[in-house]
């Protein structure tokens, strides 16, 4: 049995849409969200033209010339501006018939390269029982035939599985929004006896330590703690078996060790280098996020949405840190980088 996504109707008017205006083919993503017992799909977004396509009216090449590395970096980029319990599910091509069979092996893909390059930055591991399948869904611009499979990011030699594709209504409608504050101050100690610094390197060391301490750290939901299994919609107002329409937010807070999370990792060597400051320089790299909140859309029970919570929280400072990389590299030349 195949899995089956749920997908909000204005996406197809938009593919329709799209199908109609750009040929011979366009590409896009597929953003929702995914858990063990359905798939829902809430956005698509096309891949946007490269500016010499936009200033000189180039027309597309063929599938087999398409630009991975585009998508990906636009997979990337998108990515980091959703909303935790949201995530890139698939790929969308769109094509004309002659195309048609070049489609589903440029979608297979575009999959793994761009669970690859998502997967790359994160600093948290999935859970074994984790859904793995992506989706790769194919439109035909002429007939207008919706064609749905899905493929196991986590195995290279996976083949392609039927699924369902079926249009719904307000589907987020019910969902509830998960409010959070964090004030994160992180201090990654660099030695200055070390040869090399690879600052970059040392962060996301420093990165890595910090989002444990956050995987382990006590979350309050509107100042109670709640049991895995526990629906976060328990107790609240139904109407004819719904949701009321209007977002139910509940605030989150989060409760964290009291000890500094870099005396966790310095050894007697690096506290002794410390306090010798004539013998050798104890650098530091101050990172100060004073706040930061995020909504995050939730259909399931506790467990899973205080996950997408907990990612959430650690995606943004890696993402907010790896900005500022890229930002030193493309402004002051990629030597900064150290």
């Amino acid at each position: 049995m195949g899995r089956t996504y749920f997908v909000e109707e204005a996406i197809g008017q938009y593919l329709s849409d799209l199908s109609t205006k750009l040929k011979p083919y366009v590409t896009g993503l597929l953003i929702g969200q995914c858990s063990p017992q359905r798939d829902y799909v809430i956005r698509a977004v096309r891949t946007p033209p490269k500016e010499e396509q936009m200033e000189d009216n180039i027309s597309l090449p063929k599938l087999a010339s398409i630009d991975e590395e585009w998508i990906t970096t636009h997979a990337s980029q998108v990515s980091r501006m959703l909303p935790g319990g949201l995530l890139v599910l698939g790929v969308f091509i769109i094509a004309t018939p002659e195309l048609s069979k070049e489609s589903q092996n440029a979608l297979r893909k575009l999959i793994f390269s761009v669970e690859k390059s998502l997967t790359k930055r994160r600093l948290w591991k999935p859970a074994e029982e984790e859904v793995s399948d992506r989706a790769a869904l194919q439109i035909c611009s002429a007939t207008k035939k919706v064609v749905c499979r899905t493929y196991d990011v986590q195995d290279p030699k996976s083949s392609a599985k039927p699924a369902d594709w079926k249009y719904q209504s307000a589907l987020s409608a019910s969902w509830v929004a998960l409010d959070c504050t964090v004030n994160v101050n992180i201090h990654i100690p660099l030695l200055a006896t070390s040869p090399n610094h690879d600052l970059e390197k040392n962060t996301k060391n420093g990165l890595n330590r910090w989002s444990k301490q956050i995987e382990d750290s006590v979350f309050l939901i509107n100042g109670q703690v709640k049991d895995d299994d526990t629906e976060l919609l328990e107790g609240q107002k139904k109407l004819r078996g719904n949701i009321q329409s209007s977002t139910q937010f509940s605030d989150v807070k989060v409760l964290t060790q009291l000890v500094s999370i870099y005396f966790h990792f310095l050894s007697k060597t690096v506290l002794l280098t410390w306090i010798k400051p004539m013998r050798a320089t104890f650098f530091c790299c101050f990172l100060l996020v004073k706040s930061f909140a995020n909504g995050f859309y939730i259909t399931e029970v506790f467990a899973l949405s205080l996950q997408a919570l907990k990612r959430d929280i650690i995606n943004t400072l890696s993402d907010r840190c790896e900005i500022l990389f890229e930002d030193l590299i493309i402004n002051e030349g990629p030597h900064k980088k150290s």
